[in-house]
């Protein structure tokens, strides 16, 4: 099943494009918040502190795979608003040929560095051992987690963002399944978890693959139209390439306020991932109206089509920061029960209160983050990548810089500060270039590097 972005209510397009993602980021954020409940709950504070110590050194190496796949879905979705269905072909096995053997050298690379990533997050002495097993088994298994990204973001770009909802949501049962099996009845720990985390990764990308192949018309082709086409790639690094360094700006980021927030120990470590996890759940929504809206563009632009463009992201927008605020609230009148399912609040108290407080402070300015979402979606879906990264590196020195600073004189609560003065000043590198309007002219068939139409 594919979707014509082209045509339509705007508004009404999105939305509907939007709820079978958000539908399936909130089961695939489901699935990780289920990791996090069972280790914190079976295993312990320092397990959970272990999980989510290890997590920007994940993220790190995977933002190289995201800024690819981002890169691969402008391609696909440009060509196909523009109807030129062997070009979309062309693009689409080329990316996933590339993103297949990037995840090779990913898993490699990651689990021969991963001792040396979570000493450099400053990662403290008690749960080292227990982060280095959860990291290495994660790296062991990447190659699925990049996979089934690059086949929903194709099924996405084509217009379809209801059949990786399904798969997804079958593989967050098997994985809950598994969590609980593997920590609790086989006393596997934080490996158990780290395991039935790459089973279900393996079982989504093997289902996204076959339905691909089975069932997409798109990919039916004559002799010659599915092969690696050296100029596509070409055209997919030149904006696949200042994705991945946006990417891996938001990584670094991560990666700085995770060792900073490590050096306050492994109870503030553990209140973080809980508040971390509940965050991640509740940016789902704005990341998704993100996604939507870069597809919903880059079709319009491919069929040339500006002012439905606008109209489209002024749709997203108003619909991005009315969920923001309801997200807000509800978080801020039934944070600390959320919370509390975290951990044992007989026994890990502070930890708990440490996750209250983060959460009530960043979660009240989630409209901020919604408005950099929604219009970096607007400049990801035209090309225009320069300025994105550079609104994503600012992102990052503000949030940086006002952490480390403010924290040496207010503590760790300095950290949650930053994260939205990050946002902001983000967000206002993105609202300038889309109010100047060059990015409407960065598009595959205005570009240097693009492939003209026949």
């Amino acid at each position: 099943m594919t979707k014509d972005m082209t045509i339509g209510n705007p508004a009404k397009t999105i939305l509907f494009f939007t709820l079978p993602m958000l539908l399936g980021n909130v089961f695939q954020q489901f699935y990780n918040m289920v990791d996090a409940i069972i280790v914190g709950n079976f295993v312990g504070e320092n397990a959970l502190a272990a999980v989510g110590s290890s997590f920007p050194a994940v993220f790190m190496l995977v933002a190289v795979a995201m800024g690819l796949t981002t890169g691969c879905s402008v391609v696909i979705s440009q060509y196909f608003g523009a109807g030129k269905i062997k070009e979309t072909k062309q693009a689409i096995f080329t990316s996933l040929i590339a993103i297949f053997l990037l995840s090779l050298i990913v898993t490699v690379f990651g689990v021969l560095v991963s001792d040396y990533l979570l000493k450099l997050l400053n990662t403290p002495e008690n749960i080292f051992i227990l982060s280095s097993t959860y990291l290495k088994i994660y790296f062991l298994g990447i190659t699925f987690l990049f996979m089934y990204n690059a086949f929903a973001a194709t099924m996405r770009a084509l217009g379809d963002s209801k059949t990786p909802l399904y798969f997804l949501i079958l593989a967050t049962i098997l994985n809950v399944v598994l969590d609980y099996s593997f920590v609790v009845y086989l006393n596997l720990g934080v490996a158990g978890v780290a395991w039935a985390t790459v089973i279900s990764q393996a079982v989504s990308a093997l289902l996204c693959l076959l339905y691909i192949v089975k069932f997409m018309p798109i990919m039916s082709s004559s002799k010659g139209e599915l092969v690696f086409s050296y100029p596509m790639f070409k055209l997919m690094l030149s904006y696949g390439i200042p994705s991945t360094i946006q990417q891996l700006i938001v990584s670094l980021g991560m990666f700085f306020l995770q060792r900073l927030v490590n050096s306050y120990g492994s109870v503030v470590i553990a209140g973080y991932t809980a508040a971390c996890k509940i965050d991640s759940f509740a940016m789902m929504p704005m990341m998704n109206f993100s996604m939507a809206i870069s597809t919903f563009v880059g079709q319009n632009i491919g069929a040339g089509n500006i002012k439905r463009a606008k109209q489209g992201y002024h749709a997203t927008l108003v619909l991005a920061v009315a969920i923001s605020a309801f997200i807000s609230l509800m978080i801020f009148l039934f944070g600390p029960q959320i919370i509390s399912l975290f951990m044992d609040a007989s026994t890990s108290q502070e930890a708990i209160n440490i996750g209250v407080g983060y959460i009530k402070i960043v979660s009240s300015l989630y409209f901020i983050m919604a408005i950099l979402f929604t219009t970096n979606g607007v400049l990801r879906g035209s090309g225009d990548m320069s300025v994105f990264t550079i609104a994503s590196a600012f992102n990052l020195l503000v949030r940086v810089v006002f952490a480390y600073l403010f924290s040496a004189f207010f503590g760790y609560q300095a950290i949650w500060w930053a994260i939205p003065m990050g946002w902001l000043a983000g967000s206002i590198i993105s609202l300038i270039r889309y109010r100047s309007g060059k990015w409407q002219k960065k598009g595959i068939f205005h570009s240097e590097y693009g492939i003209p139409p026949e």
